[in-house]
């Protein structure tokens, strides 16, 4: 398969608003793919996932372009492979011509869509769900057959591969240890009356303040992974040695990580995530991360859930019977709750779990199967507060105090579709001068257009936004625009296709009337 048809085919998805549209162009592109790679190039991500090609080394490289496009896919995928295994020395020379030959075989389309590949600028997460209805489709098999196999292969490739085989090849695929697993969402509750309503038989548990983990132990091998399957293992020896001492010989939990304070009460959320983007950091670069080394701020886990235990996959199993596996082998790690909880019962847990310091509850039907990677109703999460997790596209330059720092942000929901992040406001507010540093310092480090009142940003860093609500606001694309939005936090530990939809954005407008003015600050 050329090349140029996996370009052509990504300009199509992205000109068009339409889902239908999009999931006919991949699924014509997926019937006939040559090689995986295809799937990979079309969300936008290289098959070898990151492969140090920086910004700069790929948009200073100046070869002239082919005048008709000859590349194939598996050239293309090949060459990215042999620039990812580059090491040792001369290294950086034969890494710039690979780049160097792939670039001049390239058309002036095909170099833009590298360029854009290479640096990031192309991944788009939020396609993930668009491409999992066009494997389908390809296939002629079912969509929950096709998100099953993927929740448990964590690969868009190999599903595909696994989907044009066959329905039976999608259903070989198992839970691994060692192996993560696509982990389950939860959708945000009216209030705790109305989630109780609606799960019925139900466990309410506290929603703590931390980044999520999953952890996955076979005899001594243990492995850790981020919500985004990244693997921590090296970078987290807390955990490890914890998960080494469970009463157990294989286990695969899913919780979250925190830092506390000697009181046991969560520490200052920004400061376990300055631990966690320095551990991921750390992990990116191959590096290890002694006692020593992180003795000022410990990780603790506390899970709230069992995948496997023992031999046994749990998967499919309700979750009453998963808890009872939990508190068998996690005992003093399990998140605090109550199950079938009385509504004061319910309500004493919240009261509880907010002046503990944690965020408010999460209310799940004790029925539910572990349906991984989308956000369903059988969880649903209690906050006192509505919050939202939007992508940052801009920022414009601040004035009097904030003179030479990016201040008032730009804000982006998740096209469910797969397109890109729709804008629904700006903010200002709420952050903090050690935030406007930081902010300035990376967001200038992913942009994409600068001008002398704004920098535009390639559409990756995931914050929290505290709010009022929405208003109707014919401002934004979407029609829709937050009420006194606040900058809460910056999530690391999320990627742009965990962001909120724009659907979510909605969800906030008032049952009746609308607003009467933009307040987005």
């Amino acid at each position: 398969m050329l090349f140029t048809e996996v370009v052509e085919t990504s300009a199509a998805v992205t000109a068009t608003r339409s889902r239908l549209a999009k999931v006919a162009a991949l699924a014509e592109l997926v019937r006939r793919m040559s090689t995986p790679a295809v799937v990979s190039f079309l969300v936008g991500v290289p098959s070898q996932g990151r492969i140090g090609a920086g910004w700069r080394t790929v948009f200073d490289l100046a070869v002239p372009p082919a005048p008709q496009p000859s590349l194939t896919v598996s050239e293309v995928d090949e060459a990215l492979g042999a620039f990812a295994s580059a090491g040792g020395r001369g290294s950086t020379a034969r890494r710039a011509a690979l780049l160097t030959d792939l670039f001049g075989r390239a058309t002036a389309a095909e170099q833009d869509f590298l360029r854009r590949l290479l640096t990031g600028e192309l991944r788009q997460g939020a396609l993930e769900g668009v491409m999992l209805d066009a494997i389908a489709r390809a296939a002629d098999v079912p969509g929950e057959v096709v998100r099953r196999a993927f929740m448990l292969s964590g690969k868009l490739p190999e599903t595909a591969v696994a989907a044009m085989t066959g329905e039976d090849a999608l259903a070989r695929f198992r839970l691994e240890v060692g192996r993560p697993v696509r982990p389950m969402l939860a959708s945000p509750a009216e209030s705790l009356n109305e989630a109780l309503a609606e799960l019925g038989s139900c466990v309410v548990e506290h929603k703590l303040d931390g980044a999520r983990i999953q952890v996955h132990r076979s005899g001594d091998e243990i492995r850790i992974f981020t919500r985004t399957l990244r693997e921590i293992t090296a970078t987290v020896p807390e955990l490890v040695e914890l998960v080494r001492g469970l009463p157990c010989t294989s286990v695969v939990l899913d919780g979250e990580t925190l830092a506390l304070n000697d009181d046991g009460k969560p520490r200052p959320f920004q400061e376990t995530m300055s631990r966690f983007g320095a551990l991921l950091d750390a992990a990116s670069a191959g590096k290890r991360t002694s006692a020593g080394d992180v003795r000022e701020l410990l990780l603790s886990p506390f899970f709230f859930d069992c995948l496997h235990l023992d031999g046994v996959d749990l998967l499919d199993e309700p979750l009453r019977a998963r808890l009872d596996a939990l508190r068998a082998v996690a005992g003093r790690h399990v998140i605090p709750g109550v199950v079938a909880p009385s509504e004061d019962d319910a309500a004493q847990v919240l009261d509880e779990a907010l002046a503990a310091g944690h965020e408010g509850v999460m209310v799940k039907s004790l029925d539910s199967v572990y349906a991984a990677g989308r956000r369903g109703r059988a969880w649903q999460k209690v906050k006192p507060v509505h919050t939202l997790d939007l992508v940052v596209l801009g920022v414009e330059w601040g004035s009097g105090r904030r003179k030479g720092l990016l201040s008032n942000l730009h804000l982006g929901a998740r096209d469910p579709d797969g397109g890109p992040p729709i804008m629904v406001g700006k903010t200002f507010k709420g952050l903090t001068d050690e935030l406007l540093a930081w902010q300035t310092r990376e967001l200038m480090a992913i942009a994409t257009e600068k001008t002398d009142w704004a920098v535009m940003v390639r559409p990756e860093l995931v914050i929290e936004i505290e709010l009022d609500g929405a208003q109707v606001s014919p401002r934004y694309p979407g029609g829709v625009a937050l009420r006194f939005a606040r900058v809460l936090r910056y999530r690391p530990d999320k990627d742009a296709g965990e962001a909120d939809t724009i659907d979510a954005v909605r969800a906030l407008l008032p049952k009746r009337g609308a607003g009467q003015e933009d307040t987005t600050g």
